[in-house]
């Protein structure tokens, strides 16, 4: 019988699985969970894969939540809704902008799914705004003995605290509670400044605009910022021949190929930067789920940091000087974001308002000297990785950047006695 195999969307992650289910009902999580404990094997949940690191991978059973994303129940009162976990942020934002609902807020994707990108504390951008577990309001969970958990504020409070971020290692995510918002439109504005324009008045610009993010284009002086209000105008959209010559054709298309070309000729790598096309200043307005996520077809490995927010400028042009210092030729903008603290065990904002550093590097294109380099500036601010991103932290540099580490241990090891959950990243990013 041929080996099982399963990678990631970046392709740099891969295993082989004693066995790849695809559960429909809960019924069907519950006796996955059951059949490989009692065979001593390990399980391991994945979304849409969109983690760069390996925390899906496994040589036990790979559940793919590919069929277990339905909408179970939407109250209009409380404007809460429950969902499957598999559930792609996608098809929930189709699904609440048809009741009159939306996500508060959202990550400039919308591929991962619910249980993904809420375990490894995925965000957006915007001061007054958390990460999206902090929507979450309820939750169920499968143990490590197959048992269902249900967990809120006021039911088994101490699991909810931590589960909301949980990495998957404190069990199966079945359903989720996320506390949405009425449907709103998003005034846009995208144009182009002097990166030093925009770190002088960092802390300015978030206080601003409710969403706000740019991206820094490497070895040169500019960024391209995006500052999005909420507003109750009626829609003034981008022509679909605008949106489609944006988000397709040059941040798709035409990036994609001179990335192409600059993976097996780095020295025109500067040249095809400047020769990329740019539409312009922008100035929309539509509904949030549309302007906060794009489409993404080029692929690429990232590596993220979270670091008090004010902290940011000085950051950044550490990371600039880097690029330089190193003779880096990059095509891949670095993408800086805010959000508010939160009080998630193992959230990246947790206990200080927070931003965001991103880079990236074309799929197949050597990283780590990149990576590391900006690691070791990340950790001077006591930075912590993304955890679906590369990074090469270990359970040792980590406890001490989350004051409520051992809160969440404690909860795993009374969950998960027998680790049915781990896999080799959490056992090198929580111990073993």
């Amino acid at each position: 019988m041929a080996e099982l195999r399963w990678s990631n969307w970046a392709g740099n992650q891969r295993c082989a699985p004693v066995a790849i289910e695809r559960p429909g009902t809960e019924a069907d999580l519950v006796a996955i969970v059951r059949r490989a404990a009692s065979a001593g094997r390990r399980v391991k949940v994945i979304g849409a894969g969109h983690s760069f690191t390996d925390i899906a991978c496994t040589d036990g059973h790979l559940v793919d939540l590919a069929d277990y994303g339905r909408l179970l129940r939407f109250d209009a009162a409380t404007c809460q809704v429950t969902v499957q976990a598999g559930m792609r942020l996608s098809a929930l934002n189709r699904a609440l902008a048809q009741r009159g609902a939306a996500l508060e807020n959202l990550g400039d994707i919308a591929y991962q799914s619910v249980a993904g990108a809420t375990s490894t504390a995925t965000h957006g951008t915007g001061l007054r705004f958390g990460n999206l577990a902090t929507r979450i309001v309820g939750l169920r969970l499968i143990t490590g003995d197959g048992s269902l958990l249900d967990c809120s504020a006021d039911e088994n409070a101490d699991v909810f605290r931590v589960a909301r971020v949980g990495l998957g290692a404190l069990g199966v995510l079945s359903e989720v509670t996320i506390e949405c918002v009425p449907a709103f439109n998003l005034h846009a504005v995208e144009m182009a400044m002097r990166v030093d324009d925009v770190l002088e008045s960092w802390e300015s610009w978030l206080a601003d605009h409710d969403h706000f993010e740019f991206f820094w284009v490497p070895n040169t002086g500019w960024a391209l910022t995006k500052r999005n209000r909420r507003t109750d105008e009626g829609v003034r959209p981008r022509t679909r021949w605008e949106r489609w010559r944006n988000e397709v054709l040059y941040d798709n298309v035409a990036f994609g190929a001179a990335n192409r070309v600059a993976r097996h000729r780095p020295s025109l790598t500067r040249r095809l930067g400047k020769a990329l096309p740019s539409s312009g200043p922008m100035d929309y307005i539509e509904p949030s789920s549309d302007v906060f996520a794009s489409a993404r077809y080029v692929h690429f490995y990232e590596m993220e940091y979270a670091i008090p927010v004010e902290d940011v400028p000085e950051a950044l042009n550490r990371v600039r000087a880097l690029v330089q210092d190193l003779g880096l030729d990059l095509l891949f903008p670095v993408e800086v974001r805010a959000v508010a603290g939160d009080d998630i065990a193992l959230s990246t904002a947790y206990g200080r308002d927070t931003g965001y550093l991103a880079v990236h590097v074309y799929r197949g294109a050597p990283y780590r000297r990149y990576f590391e380099g900006v690691e070791a500036i990340m950790d001077d601010y006591g930075g912590r990785p993304h955890w679906g991103k590369l990074h090469f932290q270990s359970a040792a540099t980590l406890a001490r950047r989350y004051p409520c580490w051992d809160e969440f241990q404690a909860v795993r090891d009374r969950l998960d006695p027998q680790r049915i959950f781990t896999n080799e990243y959490l056992e090198r990013v929580l111990g073993p």
